[in-house]
């Protein structure tokens, strides 16, 4: 990526990070991070967790390794990219989880080989690590949501 145009690329997913929690808390306002969820939200001074009107709300994070044809990339895959592969929302995998407290991991070995056509971005935050995944299209014509996967593994409907 040697200017600051998004590269689409097809790769396979090596690894995810499962020992960081999937997902994060923002304000529904204004989706900027809450870092203390019982204080109003820093920038829209909002009580994001305890109105009944506009609760905080969990958007995915997932920090994952890739490998392109060519090289090995630490890449981080953020809500709307990551719902196309888990197949729910951050709120809906995080209360799954907490009733089958080994889904992070098992939805990191679902993914673990799966092959995808992705676009991914430089960070515009000048202090982040890791390029953005813009978008995701996973390439097996077997590709299942890895929630369905979880649930057919732990026989839940």
């Amino acid at each position: 990526m040697a200017d600051d145009k998004p590269e689409t690329l097809i790769c396979t997913i090596v690894a995810v990070d499962t020992t960081n929690d999937f997902s994060y808390l923002v304000c529904s306002v204004c989706e900027k991070p809450l870092h203390n969820p019982i204080s109003p939200c820093n920038f829209c001074n909002r009580n994001a967790f305890n109105s009944s009107s506009f609760p905080s709300k969990r958007l995915f994070r997932l920090l994952m390794s890739i490998a392109s044809d060519t090289k090995v990339f630490r890449v981080i895959c953020f809500d709307r990219a990551a719902k196309v592969l888990l197949g729910c929302s951050a709120g809906e995998f995080f209360d799954f989880a907490k009733l089958h407290p080994f889904a992070a991991a098992n939805a990191g070995r679902i993914l673990e080989g799966e092959m995808c056509r992705m676009t991914l971005a430089k960070p515009k935050n000048g202090n982040a690590q890791h390029l953005r995944v813009a978008s995701v299209v996973p390439l097996s014509s077997g590709f299942q949501p890895v929630i369905q996967s979880l649930k057919e593994h732990y026989g839940v409907h």
